[in-house]
């Protein structure tokens, strides 16, 4: 057998013996440079350029984590965590107090479906405030029906929006012409004589 030398793979002739091949153990020196530079290498720096700089924290949660500092989100839920929007839409409504003037818009976006298509087509809900809901009419006949369905309007409203919301309905007519020409009028007038609607 000849030796060879090192470095060198063993003649094509010759077989190695059974088992996995022993790994190459490099050397090390002494001073633990090359392990040094190794380390740096596997955590891509490379050699003669600066290091990038760590970004400056900007949030509570990204200080480092003290006794009696801001929690970072872990294995259990934390508002930090995402959310669904449900969740989210609902606290910021209810954060900024916006709960009655949501369901008030809900229900003037769904008027014809709460008091009925015959109705919702000759009145609509003009306004909402301090438990009274102004409507406007198309006519003065519908006005006058309108004031007969009130009460059960009511009752319909208040299931929606929670009890006592809604109290009184103020029912409008149709705006009218004003037959006021100047700053004269006169008392007790009869007007134009004519009725509209």
């Amino acid at each position: 057998m000849t030796s060879d030398p090192p470095g060198e793979a063993p003649a094509s002739d010759e077989l190695p013996a059974t088992g996995p091949a022993p790994e190459p153990v490099p050397e090390h020196r002494d001073d633990g440079l090359d392990l040094a530079r190794a380390a740096r290498r596997a955590a891509g720096a490379v050699p003669g350029q600066p290091t990038a700089r760590k970004r400056k924290r900007t949030t509570p949660y990204d200080a480092p984590r003290r006794r009696g500092g801001p929690r970072t989100s872990g294995a259990f839920p934390s508002d930090r965590d995402p959310q669904l929007m449900e969740t989210a839409m609902g606290r910021l409504i209810a954060n900024h107090g916006w709960e009655l003037d949501l369901r008030v818009q809900s229900v003037f976006g769904r008027w014809a479906e709460l008091v009925g298509d015959e109705v919702a087509s000759h009145c609509t809900p003009e306004s909402f405030g301090d438990t009274r809901l102004v409507v406007r009419t198309d006519s003065t006949a519908w006005a006058t029906q309108l004031k007969l369905l009130a009460p059960t309007i009511v009752r319909r409203l208040n299931e929606e929006l929670g009890h006592g919301t809604v109290t009184v309905i103020d029912i409008q007519g149709p705006h009218l012409p004003s037959w006021k020409k100047g700053r004269f009028t006169s008392r007790d007038g009869r007007g134009p004589r004519d009725t509209y609607g």
